[in-house]
């Protein structure tokens, strides 16, 4: 039971310090910002596809009724 304790933070030891190493580190900062950009990007797109979804339905819609 001690030898999984003594492990289990040494592991949680090591993901400190990996984290804190990351966020001191310049690449951390961009890995940040990238993500950042990406999630924009993302919202952005999920935005435009719900707008343009309603525009190819509103059109379908107005092909339908001329058609019929």
């Amino acid at each position: 039971m001690h030898k999984e304790k003594s492990h289990l933070k040494n592991l949680v030891l090591r993901l400190f310090v990996n984290i804190h190493d990351l966020m001191s580190r310049s690449e951390g900062q961009d890995l940040v910002e990238y993500a950042l950009i990406i999630t924009l990007i993302a919202l952005a797109a999920v935005t435009g596809i719900g707008h343009v979804a309603t525009a190819v339905n509103s059109t379908f819609s107005k092909i339908s009724i001329t058609l019929a």
